[in-house]
């Protein structure tokens, strides 16, 4: 068994996100985690960039076509990159991070359409998008304020562009039909509105509400890999 982690929108260098929760779950299980590279994010050749979700879902695809049996971790982003990528026999177990389970035909651009307090995205002209007008301060307000400020800074150190592609491509799978899930729902989440989360949860075979924000494997590992373990005693 090992755990793959694939990160959400606008950074790179998953592992770093996941590290602290991979950390403890080496720990308790034996579990190895690691974190795909998305190449929408620019963590992969240059030419990969536009390739959007079609390229993310194919990275991941190719991670479990490695292994026998994985537990895939999808945060925010990552959720519509699990849709996309479809059915794989590896897939033991999805554990979603206040993430999305679209249908197919949804883009995730149009899933966030519906947030009444967006995070607030600009277009580089280039193909890619940003956030924007955030500085590491108030992006740690929004996006981690359950962690302290190194972290915080290390995060903001992480934020990247990321191909237009990525969130305008309408998904052309639901690889989370049919497999056993647990969703996390982050219920102090300043960046994805918690309806917006139960709404998704809702689709999840099992679901749990965390207090925490957006990065519960940050800044609560151990909640975390506490759902791990009840999943891996599902079976």
């Amino acid at each position: 068994m090992e755990l793959i982690f694939v990160h959400g929108a606008l950074v790179r260098d998953g592992q770093w996100w996941w590290q602290r929760t991979a950390e403890l779950l080496h720990e308790h299980t034996g579990i190895r985690s690691r974190a795909i590279a998305l190449p929408s994010c620019g963590e992969g050749a240059p030419e990969e960039v536009a390739g959007g979700l079609i390229a993310d879902a194919a990275v991941l695809r190719g991670a479990l076509a490695e292994v026998d049996s994985a537990i895939v971790v999808g945060h925010s982003y990552g959720g519509t990159v699990i849709a996309e990528a479809g059915q794989h026999p590896a897939i033991a177990h999805l554990l979603y991070v206040s993430s999305y389970l679209p249908e197919v035909g949804q883009s995730q651009g149009a899933i966030m359409s519906g947030e009444g307090d967006p995070v607030s995205i600009g277009d580089n002209s280039d193909g890619t998008l940003s956030v924007s007008g955030y500085d590491a301060t108030s992006f740690g307000a929004r996006f981690l304020q359950d962690a302290d400020d190194e972290t915080q800074h290390q995060a903001w150190e992480r934020v990247t562009s990321q191909a237009a592609g990525a969130f305008m491509t309408p998904t052309s799978a639901a690889g989370w039909e049919g497999i056993d899930s647990t969703y996390i729902v982050c219920g102090q989440d300043r960046s994805t509105s918690v309806e917006l989360q139960r709404f998704h949860a809702s689709r999840a075979t099992h679901s749990v509400e965390l207090p925490t924000g957006h990065h519960p494997f940050i800044s609560r590992p151990d909640l975390v890999v506490e759902q791990v373990l009840e999943l891996l005693q599902r079976g």
